[in-house]
């Protein structure tokens, strides 16, 4: 009878907790893998996103590398057309003084004022250079601001790309870390 108590009291309090304690280990890797699928799930959409927002950053840093290109392309074009100028203004003065030179030498009274007319000439075309010299200088200092400020987009466009760079890395090494 003893035995039959103790068979009795080992089958009711050792079965049931047979079953639960092989669940329980069961439970726990099905919350961890679920846990870890989830977590694999958030780091995809990170990735995803932070992918995305990269291909808009390099569409926008190729579209403001041709504005620069052509706001540095003005640029050297003001600065060609007012190194012309200059050139342009020198020719002028030279002849100028080697008309005025002819003048002084010059045997007849016709001569001298052939030399005189071509002077008065050739400093009208001087006086015309001015106001042309003015809009020149103007353009280029406004071709310079636009090409800094183009300039500037670029660079900050640069360092979105590179914080994004640095974030993927990141978010790989973090996820590499959790395994």
């Amino acid at each position: 009878m003893l035995r039959a108590a103790f068979l009795f009291l080992s089958l009711v309090f050792l079965s049931p907790s047979s079953p639960a304690q092989s669940a329980e280990p069961q439970t726990r890797t099905m919350e961890a893998v679920l846990s870890e699928i989830r977590q694999l799930r958030q780091d995809l959409q990170a990735a995803a996103v932070a992918t995305r927002k990269a291909q808009i950053v390099i569409y926008r840093l190729h579209v403001q590398g041709t504005v620069v290109e052509r706001a540095r392309e003005r640029l050297e074009n003001a600065k060609g057309a007012l190194a012309q100028l200059e050139i342009q203004r020198r020719e002028l003065n030279e002849q100028i003084q080697q008309f005025e030179e002819t003048r002084n030498h010059a045997e007849t009274e016709r001569e001298g004022k052939q030399c005189e007319d071509f002077i008065t000439r050739f400093k009208s075309s001087l006086e015309a250079l001015v106001p042309e010299e003015q809009e020149l200088r103007a353009k280029q200092i406004e071709s310079e601001a636009d090409f800094r400020t183009e300039q500037s987009k670029w660079e900050r466009l640069q360092d979105e790309l590179d914080r994004l760079e640095n974030s993927l890395e990141n978010s790989a090494l973090q996820a590499s870390d959790r395994r």
